[in-house]
């Protein structure tokens, strides 16, 4: 006789299905875009290394390296195990280091640790995210009584240092991180609750620099047991970073182009295209393409893509006609920086300064034909430049007294004027410009001036700033810029935009369910 299964029992059935979709994955197994960092049977890709500033591991040779990495491999195994697909910890040696570096990531780790045992998550080679013992009354003064997953080595009262809320599970339970980095911008998840949101990581090493552009994870420990499972990484790429950088504070900002015209720009109109959704300076061509709208105090919003030896600018407070460098608020210099043709460059022309005033930190720029994020903050004398997520200008030009070729600034105590870009021959193209005012009452907008022709490309204006310009005077010493790795990562997935259950969290919830579905008369 066939089998008869009743509505009631199929249904059942089908719930069984589908909660067993929610059974949490195996450990060490990463999802779909991510890579298991440990393999949860060996120490394969890691190796042992105290805190060290990690340009001191950069300048060695291979030889060197190979040398340090053996030296540090004894004690390095001595206090690193495997046990049961767990990566395990003394509390003692060296720190376990990936052997590549990273930029911008989507980093998952579980951890497990004791009472009183302090650790925390080195990125690109820096202190830290911060686990530690939240009931240990002794360390409640430096802020352990707050939790863990603060970026605790920030300068004291900056976003990050402390964790939003205490999120931590009592020991014995894991902990699981999940930590979105593009440039220094950090967010950090731990057992699903926002602790950091989108703060800036400071350079331990140097806290005048910006973070490093790329670097190792490392896994700190000092004081007590810690075990790690589950560390996952998906590299994230130019396109999805953007995304991430525009997605945040967005209120406030308007559009400056519309993707198909110049309507809205003045000046030299004629020398710039829309081509595919882009404004491009033409090839040989310069002079200022600006707003028609004034502007004292604002923060402007843009992405850009450099062809090789790419040069442009941005016009800052510009009065409408002249060299935007000099009788403008400032220029800040859109430029392919490591281009060999630019090896001799002054700092102070380098990408993102302030021409021929303050220099910029290098070594952010995304690789040639990547689209870039900028964001420019201009409020009274003060101008800040962050590029890709990273800090790389913040200078008061009312404080600058020294000049790229003696030469000075009269208009950098300009209080307004107009927004644009400053094109040098090159074909450089701009997408996704947005300008938000930062005063309630802003500038009057006088009346709409026609296009004005644009100086031949050899005039002072449109000329290459890089080129124009006098050599430095032996005399004027420019401060000197730490060069740092490119932050280049390959395409990835798309983000993860809400915060994925813990396993613990997934168990707890097909326990529930699997009660429910006993409980119903046709499952018993």
């Amino acid at each position: 006789m066939p089998a008869v299964i009743s509505f009631r029992a199929l249904g059942c059935l089908t719930l069984l299905g589908l909660f067993a979709g929610q059974l949490p994955a195996a450990d060490n197994v990463p999802p779909a875009g991510f890579t298991a960092l440990f393999n949860g049977t060996d120490l394969a890709g890691w190796w042992g290394l105290k805190t060290v500033d990690p340009r001191k591991v950069w300048a060695m040779t291979a030889a060197e390296l190979a040398e340090q990495k053996a030296a540090e491999q004894e004690d390095f195994a001595k206090h690193w195990t495997v046990q049961n697909g767990e990566l395990v910890n003394d509390g003692f040696g060296a720190y376990a280091t990936t052997e590549k570096d990273y930029g911008d990531i989507e980093l998952h780790v579980s951890f497990k640790t004791v009472p009183k045992a302090d650790s925390g998550i080195y990125l690109r080679g820096t202190p830290q995210v911060q686990i530690w013992d939240s009931t240990e009354e002794e360390k409640f003064k430096l802020g352990a009584d707050k939790g863990s997953g603060g970026l605790w080595n920030n300068n004291p009262g900056n976003p990050g240092k402390d964790p939003l809320v205490l999120a931590d599970r009592p020991f014995g339970e894991w902990n699981d991180f999940r930590i979105v980095q593009v440039g220094a911008r950090t967010t950090v998840y731990l057992n699903d609750k926002l602790v950091v949101d989108h703060a800036i990581m400071d350079n331990f090493w140097d806290r005048k620099l910006p973070l490093f552009a790329k670097g190792p994870i490392q896994l700190q420990t000092h004081g007590g047991e810690i075990r790690w499972k589950n560390i996952y990484v998906r590299e994230i790429g130019s396109e999805e970073a953007n995304r991430l950088l525009a997605a945040r504070n967005k209120d406030g900002f308007v559009s400056l182009f519309d993707g198909k015209s110049l309507d809205g720009w003045a000046g030299a109109v004629e020398n710039y295209e829309v081509v595919d959704g882009n404004i491009r300076c033409k090839t040989g061509k310069g002079g200022v393409l600006h707003t028609r709208d004034e502007y004292d105090d604002f923060v402007a919003r843009l992405e850009f893509r450099l062809p090789p030896g790419g040069n442009n600018g941005l016009a800052i407070r510009y009065p409408g006609e002249g060299d935007t460098a000099y009788v403008g608020m400032c220029e800040l210099q859109i430029l392919d920086t490591e281009h060999p043709k630019y090896s001799n460059l002054d700092p102070r022309q380098a990408h993102g300064s302030a021409y021929g005033m303050v220099p910029a930190a290098r070594g952010y720029l995304r690789p040639t034909g990547e689209w870039n994020f900028q964001e420019v903050t201009v409020k009274g004398s003060t101008v800040k430049v962050e590029l890709n997520g990273t800090v790389i200008l913040d200078a008061d030009l009312a404080t600058v007294t020294e000049y790229l070729g003696d030469r000075p600034h009269p208009g950098k105590d300009r209080k307004s004027g107009y927004f644009g870009l400053a094109g040098h021959s090159d074909p450089v193209e701009f997408r996704n410009l947005q300008i938000k005012r930062l005063t309630d009452a802003p500038y009057e907008t006088p009346p709409a001036k026609p296009p004005v022709a644009a100086k031949p490309e050899n005039s002072q204006s449109a000329a290459p700033k890089t080129d124009a310009m006098p050599p430095k005077p032996a005399t004027s010493a420019a401060p000197e810029v730490a060069v740092t790795p490119e932050a280049s990562v390959p395409a990835a997935a798309p983000a993860v935009v809400c915060p994925p259950q813990s396993a613990p969290a997934r168990r707890r919830l097909f326990q529930r369910r699997i009660q429910i579905i006993k409980s119903t008369p046709c499952c018993q």
